[in-house]
């Protein structure tokens, strides 16, 4: 990076001040130890040149607490903008993340507060262009950075041929194991006739409401009576690689008329191809677009896609092999972690140019 910023003072807010949840450790606080690049947690009666609001950070706080003089970066991934606005869980939002105390001060209208808070930035980070349209009416310097998966290298997928029991995997936040209700009834229909594994690389428990500083809920029942043969893994960055790449296929199930969700990008199909493994995904915009861009053809829009493409893998090894390392090799040459250190300069020389 050309700018110096050995004299520049960088506050950042971020999810959580463990730095273990994604929004973190995947996105500015990776970019950060790459480049050596020193911040301190930020603090309202301190003084930053540049103040970066992770993913997760409270905007009521820094909506009160940012400065003329200070250059502000909001990092928001998710597509709250897509969501309707007489969405019950948008006009609920803003309430219930104070009352569960996600947010220090209330925000009848959460939404609001976020076109706020992202006025006044002189930058904000995204995901997808969906939302980067989104967000442009309300900062016109938007950039597009995806997440940091260093720690998904240190395993790769060799082997695809299958054995009696076949295996599939599935990561991300526990909640979002619900989304397997989207094609319940084609796994049935599978198991009927074929063994097979799910194995979810995740949390053991989980913040049953919002961040869950108030009650905390169990994985285990989650997944009670999902299927024949269900295996539950603690996520840490040691055992995840492994324990994925030694599935056989990856399944990430989205409900397509859910704004919130669709609306993410395609982080969580880029940890199964960075590691070599094949993906059979719903056709959210994210992934139907990376799946075209790849020529590789495992995006399902209805339940017949579904039901065609886990037919055609689970019995064809070449096709799995083929699609696994085609994967992996699109998700070096576009995604490749040197470009999105360099899409964080970007945004950094957008706002101090040095």
């Amino acid at each position: 990076m050309n700018v110096d910023l050995s004299h520049v003072r960088i506050g950042y807010a971020p999810s959580d001040e463990s730095l273990s949840r994604p929004g973190d450790r995947r996105r500015f606080v990776a970019y950060a130890k790459h480049r050596n690049l020193k911040y301190e947690f930020a603090r309202e009666d301190q003084d930053y040149d540049i103040l970066i609001l992770a993913p997760g950070a409270d905007i009521t706080h820094w909506l009160r607490h940012t400065s003329n003089k200070t250059k502000l970066i909001v990092d928001t991934v998710d597509s709250y903008l897509a969501i309707p606005r007489l969405d019950i869980k948008a006009l609920l939002r803003g309430p219930a993340k104070f009352v569960f105390g996600d947010t220090r001060y209330l925000a009848w209208n959460f939404n609001h507060a976020l076109k706020e808070i992202c006025r006044r930035a002189d930058a904000v980070v995204c995901s997808t262009i969906e939302q980067k349209n989104d967000l442009l009416p309300l900062c016109e310097n938007v950039h597009i950075v995806l997440d940091i998966h260093d720690m998904y290298i240190s395993a790769q997928k060799l082997r695809y041929s299958a054995g009696e029991v076949f295996n599939f995997v599935w990561e991300g936040l526990p909640l979002n194991v619900r989304f397997f209700s989207e094609i319940r009834s084609e796994l049935l229909h599978i198991q009927a006739k074929h063994k097979f594994a799910l194995h979810l690389v995740t949390d053991l428990q989980y913040g049953r409401f919002l961040s869950g500083k108030a009650m905390k809920g169990s994985t285990i029942d989650l997944i009670a009576g999902m299927f024949d043969r269900v295996y539950l893994y603690s996520w840490n960055e040691l055992m995840a690689p492994a324990i994925i790449s030694s599935c056989d296929l990856a399944l990430i199930p989205v409900p397509l008329d859910d704004p919130l969700n669709a609306g993410k990008p395609e982080n969580k199909l880029l940890i199964f191809w960075r590691l070599g493994v094949p993906a059979v995904v719903s056709a959210t915009p994210a992934y139907a677009r990376v799946m075209q861009q790849s020529g590789i053809g495992m995006a399902a829009r209805t339940s017949q896609d579904w039901e065609l493409l886990l037919d055609r893998y689970m019995t064809d090894e070449a096709a799995r092999r083929d699609a696994g390392q085609r994967g992996k090799r699109y998700a070096e040459e576009h995604y490749g972690f040197e470009k999105i250190f360099h899409q964080w300069d970007s945004v950094i020389k957008s706002v101090f140019p040095g």
